[in-house]
């Protein structure tokens, strides 16, 4: 039976027609809403994180491994001097990614010597001059690195200037 404003069910518990009215308005609400997630209006859009100060660097690993290997490539003579300075910058470019913690970028390979000839002396030069700029690169990256991550670019900035010394 009915008393007041209660409805009886059978099992003998009642609600008021206010909560049952409640009831009814939030699920139009919940089923109205449901579309809207889905089209992006409720999302909220983060930036992209920053570039890390590392990704030059990173980079410029890459491309001298890469020209490294162009030389070996124009000059198979030189493998067994440059086949470990290239590993070594290779090995760089992957520590260096593992720190900044994303994967290495897609694109097309580094442009290697330009000298088509292969001449040896051509070859050399150019990979000095590369390499010296880098040794510089690390240095400054080394210089104005938090303390986390000095000794892995101080290491690097050693061995590309032990790079030099091999290449004379």
């Amino acid at each position: 039976m009915a008393t007041g404003r209660t409805t009886t069910h059978p099992d003998g518990t009642g609600r008021s027609r206010r909560t049952v009215l409640r009831a009814g308005a939030l699920l139009t609400v919940g089923v109205a809403a449901v579309p809207l997630t889905g089209c992006g209006l409720l999302d909220r859009d983060e930036p992209a994180p920053p570039p890390d100060p590392l990704e030059p660097l990173a980079g410029e690993s890459r491309a001298l491994a890469d020209r490294h290997r162009a030389a070996i490539a124009a000059d198979p003579g030189l493998a067994d001097r440059l086949t470990p300075i290239a590993d070594a910058h290779a090995a760089h470019a992957d520590e260096l990614r593992r720190l900044i913690g994303r994967p290495e970028p897609t694109g097309p390979a580094s442009p290697g010597p330009t000298t088509g000839d292969g001449a040896r002396n051509t070859l050399l030069t150019e990979l000095r001059a590369a390499e010296q700029s880098g040794r510089d690169n690390a240095a400054r990256a080394c210089a104005d690195a938090p303390a986390d991550r000095v000794a892995v670019l101080g290491s690097i900035a050693a061995a590309r200037a032990t790079h030099l010394e091999a290449l004379k």
